[in-house]
């Protein structure tokens, strides 16, 4: 949108505005003409957003949906629509123009791929493609996931390292600690009823502490993700998170990627777009054979954590899979279900099966990229874990 300045006329702002939204049909009722670049953002509107399965000039009244066939059209189309919107309104009408007008198959083009604003979505959509990508794409396909990948780290690393670090620590409490392990807070707070006014001070019976997190091996980690088609961005945020857990040299982590088989990732964690490229994203799901290999893998049930990512529309067998999960739990297993995890909340999932695991002490909820290490950090001090309120 062009900046409003003070020549401008309010009125005929507002006209211009509502032309652009309403999009120029004869009903509108603004009676305001476009030009210039206020044409040409309505043209790239009216290429996706608009009625009818025609595709008008840019000067045409109807507006009517339709970039064409052709992945040249595509590209101007995306090179318009950057150069009139910011980046962030750039991602949706990519995302929409993907569904609405069954763009996949040209995201095969190199050209295509070059060409668009990367996202999380993005990267959703050439995983489910990757078996059908050719050659002369797959390496553009990749530095394309590449630098989502690289963007993800560098805004979740951080913050993971030192949540998870944190609450190594404090699961490492010790009886008898050393002056520098010793934890101030809760041994002041333990220890209240031994103050003495008249010295103004606490005389402490027991001190508190925490040993340090060691280079060894303090807790195991198993992250299950179903790789059906609406898991996408989930798939795309535990690969990153599993690498970066992996990257702790405290933290043992297991990623095992699910549909009707069983793939385990693990030995590709130290680069998360070889564990991407490695997922199949669609087809069934089979919960209760996934859980039986990570249950397999548990070699110190209390000192582990698994965290199931599915929306739960099981095809396996529902009442093995409970009782698998009240299995590992009753064995000392700290066990999470997210119902997905990226920024756009619980999808559709099966709610009978969620109740049944919130029944078993596993409540199943969704979970945002920033709220996973406090998740994590909560499960791995075996404390309560901060449910978001969804209400």
């Amino acid at each position: 949108m062009t900046t409003v300045t003070e020549s401008v006329d309010p009125a005929q702002e507002r006209l211009r505005r509502w032309r652009l939204v309403l999009g120029g049909d004869a009903a509108d009722g603004t009676g305001c003409a476009l030009s210039g670049q206020d044409a040409a953002m309505d043209g790239a509107l009216t290429a996706l957003y608009g009625r009818g399965d025609g595709i008008k000039g840019r000067g045409g009244r109807e507006r009517s949906a339709g970039l064409g066939a052709s992945a040249p059209s595509v590209a101007r189309w995306l090179g318009d629509i950057r150069t009139y919107f910011p980046s962030s309104v750039v991602q949706v009408m990519q995302r929409d123009a993907i569904d609405r007008l069954g763009l996949s198959a040209l995201l095969l083009e190199p050209e295509m791929l070059e060409a668009v604003e990367a996202d999380v979505h993005l990267v959703g959509t050439l995983l489910s493609l990757n078996k059908a990508m050719p050659e002369t794409t797959k390496e553009t396909a990749r530095a394309v996931v590449r630098k989502v990948v690289e963007d993800l780290e560098k805004r979740l690393a951080t913050r993971t390292r030192a949540t998870l670090s944190g609450a190594l620590d404090r699961s490492a409490r010790i009886g008898r600690p050393r002056h520098h392990d010793i934890d101030w807070n809760r041994t002041i707070a333990a220890n209240l009823k031994h103050y003495l006014p008249e010295y103004g001070t606490i005389v402490p019976e027991r001190l508190i502490g925490y040993g340090r997190a060691s280079q060894s091996v303090k807790k195991e980690v198993v992250l299950c993700i179903d790789q059906s088609g609406s898991m996408a961005a989930s798939v795309v945020y535990a690969s990153v998170f599993g690498a970066v857990l992996a990257s702790m040299r405290s933290i043992d982590t297991r990623l095992v990627v699910f549909d009707t088989a069983v793939v385990d990732l693990t030995d590709q964690l130290d680069d998360p777009v070889d564990v991407l490229f490695g997922t199949q994203l669609g087809g069934g799901t089979d919960i209760n054979r996934a859980l039986a290999y990570c249950q397999s893998q548990i070699t110190r049930p209390a000192e582990t954590v698994v965290v199931l990512i599915s929306d739960l529309y099981e095809g396996g067998i529902r009442d093995e899979m409970l009782k698998r999960v009240a299995a590992m739990k009753a064995s000392g297993v700290q066990f999470v279900t997210l119902l997905a995890l990226s920024d756009e909340g619980a999808p559709a999932y099966d709610r009978e099966h969620a109740a049944a695991l919130a029944a078993l002490g596993a409540p199943a909820f969704a979970c945002t990229p920033d709220l996973f290490p406090d998740i994590m950090a909560a499960a791995i001090e075996k404390r309560p874990l901060p449910i978001p309120d969804t209400e």
